[in-house]
């Protein structure tokens, strides 16, 4: 059965945890299958309904895979079960075995993502199957650090220093205590990847010629709005607040319609909007101080969250009671209505939309990734 309803104007927070609940389910549901039918396994099946090369992992989506894990973790996070304990250790331990070479691999905007996600399944759940990748990744990230730049590549032996890959980096390095290297990525993004007229963060730059990629991404804002909240709690260095207060006002502006995130994608974009709002979510949070100023700020990134988190769950499609999230949140979802059209690597290594982005995983964990980020900041009071 396919169908809309409508909801309450101002959910509560048992509400948004029920609805993340649902868009769990519907993950579950549609996406998790064993690898190559080998027991114990689990990962997400990037397209539904499925190709054939889908359901065989024949292609590896590796960070796709791993903010499904960091999905797992938020709905643990947000109630414990042994079951959710028990799935993420199994993703976690099928994308070391599907990733062929272990826990790693050349990127290092992939190797964050992972390295996120399996710190907080160690921290927050306690799976301690993970150490092994923590320590593996902890030192790929140390270690592709460039002292003269201040930053890390995109990938090994590239010329491209981008947000992509710093943001996270930077994140998953100041978690592992490594702060002051940290809090140097965020200088260099800040005076690199920062556009002076915008106030946005930019891609990236290529080294030693300067020249800069100007697209901007909603992800980009989202990683360096987490990675300066993580330090000015760490730190307590002033600054850090003042580059969220102003990418938020910029945020705001420039990427938001009724406050609302705007636009959206498939393939690798269908992820973008789902990170910024976890991020958003981690200011609202976290970010320290009692001034006005900072309540202000903390309030505004919660209400872009729960303003997207509502406009996601109206205009969603339900089939057989789970939701199906539209890949723009302000627009109603469509249904995908086989696999003809599915999305594809380009020659570059990213990861297109399918002809309907709904039948990506990407976009179905943003919008999962949405509820959770909506239940988090409806909990804490917003």
């Amino acid at each position: 059965m396919i169908s809309r309803s409508d909801h309450p104007a101002e959910p509560t927070a048992e509400v948004w945890g029920q609805r993340a609940d649902k868009a769990e389910s519907a993950i579950v549901a549609r996406h998790l299958r064993r690898l190559w039918a080998t027991p114990g396994t689990e990962l997400g099946v990037v397209g539904w309904p499925a190709t054939r090369r889908e359901r065989a992992f024949a292609s590896w989506h590796y960070w796709w895979q791993s903010h499904l894990l960091d999905c797992l973790v938020d709905a643990a996070n947000r109630e414990p079960t042994p079951a959710r304990k028990r799935r993420i250790a199994a993703v976690a331990r099928t994308h070391r075995l599907r990733n062929l070479t272990g826990w790693t691999n050349n990127y290092y905007d992939d190797m964050a993502w992972l390295a996120l996600a399996l710190e907080r399944a160690e921290r927050n759940q306690g799976v301690t199957e993970v150490r092994g990748g923590l320590i593996a990744l902890e030192k790929e990230l140390v270690s592709g650090y460039r002292v003269q730049i201040g930053a890390l590549p995109w990938r090994k032996n590239s010329d491209y220093y981008n947000a992509p890959a710093n943001g996270p980096a930077a994140i998953a390095l100041a978690r592992f205590g490594h702060y002051d290297r940290a809090a140097d990525i965020a200088d260099w993004l800040d005076k690199t990847l920062r556009d002076p007229e915008s106030d946005l963060i930019l891609d990236g730059i290529h080294l030693p010629s300067g020249e800069i990629e100007r697209p901007v991404f909603s992800y980009c804002q989202g990683v360096v709005l987490g990675l300066e909240t993580e330090l000015a709690v760490h730190t307590g260095d002033f600054r850090h607040i003042e580059r969220v207060q102003r990418l938020l006002r910029a945020v705001e502006d420039r990427m938001t319609t009724g406050g609302i995130v705007a636009g959206g994608g498939g393939g690798d974009g269908g992820l973008f909007n789902g990170i910024l709002a976890r991020y958003l979510a981690l200011v609202a949070i976290m970010l320290p101080g009692e001034s006005a100023d900072q309540d202000t700020t903390r309030r505004r990134a919660a209400a872009i969250v729960t303003a997207s988190a509502r406009a996601a769950w109206e205009h969603r499609l339900e089939v057989e009671g789970d939701p199906l999230f539209g890949h723009n949140w302000a627009e109603p979802a469509r249904l995908p209505t086989g696999t003809k059209g599915a999305g594809y690597f380009t020659a570059g290594g990213s990861v297109t939309a399918s002809r309907t982005p709904e039948r990506d995983l990407s976009v179905q964990l943003s919008g999962w990734m949405l509820m959770e980020a909506a239940h988090l900041v409806t909990a804490a009071g917003f």
